[in-house]
């Protein structure tokens, strides 16, 4: 196989926090030289990987929604959401990055013959909204959701919408959380068509989720006073800090390994 080769030059190397509440867990990513919004490798048991490798397991059996539980899963997650979609896929007027998501975020990828395709995230009714404040959320609220370029338009949105409302049945109220894109409108609506009977269910919020930050998904779409226009569906765009690797650490990574040439398998913290 033909292996893709980039110089590792100190300016195009970075950490970025791999958890939002923990920026003491970092990951090492390569960018572009000619282009830095571009990654190329993350570096992952002492070795580059490409990022499409990485969101590939050694079991093409692996199909469906599955709970994101391992740390393999964690570093599939954070490349989904702040690589793949945060820098590779999202629109190209978003110009910040994308917030990595919590170590105990609740999370769900979904897998195509071993392939990470698609996330969703949930906000736990009773969880904490952030590190800053005391409120807790007063109902399950979805997140954040992403289905990659390549598998758009083939019903996974849907799909995802449909398992986290099976997933919360015996509450009377599930959130998706504000603001909520056209293109997630468009995904809503053809749901709430199918499913009428969650049209009751489906709330636009904001944290924490009282009925004065609540709108109703379905009577917004019947006025037509959602968003209109084709805008990515995913996190919450805000900054995450990213630093430069010291000296040392460059010459670590060069260290018996021939970092210059991507090696095309899988990391082993990643198969399953």
């Amino acid at each position: 196989m033909k292996c893709n080769k980039v110089k590792l030059e100190d300016s195009s190397v970075c950490f970025v926090p791999l958890y939002r509440n923990n920026p003491t867990c970092k990951l090492l990513l390569l960018t572009d030289p000619k282009d830095k919004e571009t990654v190329v490798a993350v570096y992952l048991n002492q070795c580059w990987w490409p990022v499409e490798d990485v969101v590939k397991t050694a079991d093409p059996s692996r199909d469906g929604l599955i709970s994101v539980q391992t740390f393999g899963e964690r570093i599939v997650l954070f490349v989904l959401n702040y690589v793949i979609f945060g820098m590779l896929e999202g629109s190209s007027a978003n110009d910040a990055f994308f917030l990595p998501h919590s170590a105990t975020e609740c999370a769900k990828i979904l897998w195509r013959n071993g392939e990470a395709v698609a996330f969703y995230s949930v906000k736990m009714k009773g969880g904490l909204c952030d590190g800053t404040t005391s409120q807790c959320y007063l109902l399950p609220v979805l997140d954040t959701i992403f289905v990659r370029r390549k598998y758009r338009r083939g019903g996974l949105g849907m799909k995802m919408l449909h398992d986290f409302c099976q997933s919360f049945v015996a509450e009377d109220a599930l959130g998706i959380s504000c603001p909520i894109s056209a293109a997630m409108y468009q995904v809503c609506q053809k749901f709430l068509q199918t499913y009428p009977e969650e049209q009751k269910r489906l709330w636009e919020v904001e944290a924490p989720g009282d009925w004065s930050q609540r709108v109703n998904i379905w009577l917004k779409i019947q006025m037509e006073s959602y968003p209109s226009g084709k805008a990515e569906v995913g996190s919450r765009m805000e900054k995450a800090q990213t630093s430069k690797p010291r000296q040392s650490d460059v010459d670590q990574m060069n260290k018996g390994l021939e970092c210059d040439t991507f090696r095309m398998s899988k990391p082993s913290s990643l198969q399953s």
